[in-house]
């Protein structure tokens, strides 16, 4: 479970009417478990918050935290969770390599396509260093080289364009456009407020991502 607050003040109401909560059913909180994070805002007391307590006890505070598998950070950047994802990707790729290496080229491809292009939550990475984001994408592309057999030093480009196959620009527009999408679809009313700021950080970054360039594949 996840309270959202913009203040102490606030966070500590909602921790006693889920402390009320528990009590009138039986239940109780793992307070080893339970840890707090305080998203940066530039300010330079921000390492002066008051202590947070469950049940009288003080809670550990962090700096990021794995939410159903999606890394959060104090600074609400994504290196992070992309290192997750990059490093999933490899352990991933090498598998498929090494147990299907006797396979044809099309079941491959069908295998690349199933379990390399997913990217987990990468449709909602807006913050982050080139850095970050190019060792994703070379690690993307090296991926697809292992598995069939190509040579380091082949055209990434060309080596998609000749499988039929969606390079790494390709995939996170098409699963930012999807999300996005989804979004401007929704009835929900914080996510129309979302899909309808115009000043929106990753309303702006998914425009981004798709350039005049852009070329889609199938």
């Amino acid at each position: 479970m996840v309270l959202l607050s913009a203040s102490v003040c606030g966070l500590r109401r909602l921790l006693v009417m889920c402390e009320t909560y528990a009590a009138s059913h039986g239940l109780k909180y793992n307070i080893l478990k339970s840890q707090y994070m305080v998203f940066e805002s530039g300010r330079k007391d921000k390492n002066e918050i008051p202590l947070i307590c469950l049940h009288g006890t003080p809670i550990n505070r962090v700096n990021q935290f794995k939410y159903l598998g999606h890394v959060l950070a104090t600074d609400l950047k994504d290196d992070l969770d992309i290192e997750r994802e990059r490093r999933a990707l490899s352990v991933r790729a090498n598998v498929i390599a090494r147990r299907f290496a006797g396979c044809s080229r099309e079941a491959k491809v069908t295998l690349f396509r199933a379990f390399c292009t997913s990217l987990y939550t990468c449709s909602l990475w807006a913050h982050y260093t080139q850095r970050a984001w190019g060792a994703l994408r070379v690690q993307y592309n090296n991926a697809f080289r292992a598995l069939l057999g190509l040579p380091r030093h082949c055209s990434a480009s060309g080596m998609f364009v000749e499988a039929r196959v969606n390079c790494f620009y390709t995939t996170m527009r098409g699963r930012a456009t999807s999300l996005l999408r989804r979004v401007r679809g929704s009835s929900n009313t914080v996510l129309r407020v979302i899909a309808d700021g115009l000043d929106c950080d990753y309303m702006s970054h998914c425009e981004g991502l798709h350039s005049p360039t852009s070329v889609i594949l199938w």
